[in-house]
């Protein structure tokens, strides 16, 4: 294997990816602009959740909305919460529930009408995630899915679907933080900008 080839074609492929996404999804993270904005202004709150890198994903996403993005605006936290940050609570659900529900149960204990759901699946197929969605639906939550491939059985569950055009997972999980970041800038500069 020619290790630099394999380096220029990953970064190519990567960037391809995320040029894609302008395409793909704006309409979609726009979307998801307002209903996250509009939420905040109400006094509610965003959950998210995923599984392995995605878990990782929720944690970095909730910090950014928490602590802040740009370090050119000063404004308060937004409540954000990952739900894959409990180790206690994911294994005792895991254990006494089972791995289908922990996201569900934590939804069910944390969740209000008109709180947000990011739930994210590069498969779109976890069958945890999809439980959380429904379950947040049950109550009357908004839900944004940060999908990949061709958005899976979460797809027609979900609000508003972002699917990041490949079936990559790697590219995947790259597209999902890089809406994130443009999600998290969005909302905190309409919410505080010009305060």
């Amino acid at each position: 294997m020619d290790k630099t080839q394999f380096i220029k074609d990953s970064l190519k492929e990567s960037a391809e990816v995320k040029l894609a996404i302008e395409q793909a999804c704006s309409k979609e993270i726009l979307q998801a602009v307002e209903i996250l904005s509009e939420a905040f202004r109400n006094g509610n709150k965003l959950l998210l959740c995923g599984n392995g890198g995605s878990a990782a994903d929720s944690q970095h996403i909730a910090a950014e909305f928490m602590i802040r993005l740009s370090h050119d605006l000063n404004r308060p936290a937004i409540p954000a919460i990952a739900l894959t940050t409990d180790s206690s609570n994911l294994t005792a659900g895991g254990n006494d529930i089972g791995f289908e529900n922990i996201f569900a149960r934590n939804i069910e204990g944390l969740g209000n009408k008109n709180d947000i759901l990011i739930a994210i699946s590069t498969s779109g197929n976890s069958k945890n995630i999809i439980n959380a969605v429904e379950t947040a639906r049950k109550k009357g939550m908004k839900t944004i899915g940060f999908l990949g491939n061709s958005g899976g059985l979460l797809k027609p569950l979900v609000d508003v679907p972002i699917i990041i055009p490949s079936s990559n997972t790697q590219r995947i999980q790259e597209g999902h933080i890089t809406v994130a970041h443009i999600l998290c800038e969005l909302v905190e500069r309409e919410l505080y900008e010009n305060n």
